[in-house]
């Protein structure tokens, strides 16, 4: 199964559009999991996030420099293999936002798909095709692609006119009409850009998912999302939160509290789709 075929699964069988973000910030767990090893609670932490919300959601989404930073990561690989194992169903999207040409390319692809054994990674365009190529050619596995990004400093180079066309939407056109010959891309579109959300859906129609972060902490609207980016199924979507969901408390009931938060999520999306 590739990974589009097992997030349209997902999205069917838990009936979700929600990405739980697995991104560990140590001071931010609960105190009763202090370590003197902190590095090691990470995996702990996550298990109880993943058991809590995996009937829950589409995917989760670990951030490589969370666990880089922490020098953990054998507990990302640990999460990784956790999740595939426990919960084989739910795609796993490693956020990694690779760039880079030929070998060292080559060389991040085996990281995320060989070594972490990752479903799907988040990719930097800004190098070219050839720069992807490595990640294109894994048709089993999502190419997960920035186009037009949830900062505010978004616009400096993604609103740039091209031949009088802003340059995500020349990227968005060129990735759906060029790039994607194994149907293994998808594009990150920031939740806090509902417009551009739009239009980037009509140039690329409905098969293509849209990776959008941004709901929740960062201020986008979960109803928005779904009135400019869904497809006609009423799907289409990985909508990503981490830190709502992740650190709804910081008691001994963190994970009870991130499961309410994930499914009240949920329920917000899929109300904002019976809409549609």
């Amino acid at each position: 199964m590739t990974c589009i075929e097992k997030l349209r699964e997902a999205w069917r069988k838990n009936n979700s559009l929600v990405c739980v973000g697995l991104d560990p910030i140590i001071k931010r767990f609960p105190k009763h999991m202090a370590s003197s090893d902190e590095a090691s609670v990470i995996f702990e932490f996550n298990k109880a996030i993943i058991d809590a919300t995996a009937d829950l959601v589409c995917a989760f989404k670990p951030q490589f420099a969370h666990y880089a930073a922490e020098a953990a990561e054998s507990q990302l690989k640990q999460t990784i293999d956790y999740i595939q194992s426990e919960y084989p169903d739910v795609p796993v999207l490693l956020d990694a936002k690779r760039g880079d040409i030929g070998s060292t390319a080559e060389m991040y692809a085996r990281e995320a798909f060989d070594r972490y054994g990752a479903d799907a990674l988040t990719v930097n365009p800004y190098l070219g095709r050839d720069s992807l190529e490595p990640y294109l050619s894994r048709a089993d596995k999502g190419v997960i692609i920035l186009c037009r990004t949830s900062n505010p400093g978004a616009s400096d180079l993604q609103d740039l006119l091209v031949e009088e066309e802003p340059l995500y939407q020349r990227l968005a056109g060129e990735i759906a009409c060029e790039w994607d010959t194994n149907k293994n891309c998808m594009l990150v579109v920031g939740a806090t850009w509902p417009d551009q959300l739009s239009k980037i859906r009509l140039i690329i129609g409905d098969d293509m998912p849209l990776l959008v972060p941004g709901v929740g902490a960062q201020g986008g609207s979960a109803a928005e999302v779904i009135a400019n980016g869904a497809s006609q199924a009423g799907d289409g979507l990985i909508i990503s939160s981490s830190r709502a969901i992740l650190y709804a408390s910081d008691g001994e009931d963190f994970a009870d509290a991130a499961r309410k938060a994930c499914s009240d999520l949920r329920d917000e999306i899929n109300v904002a789709r019976e809409a549609l």
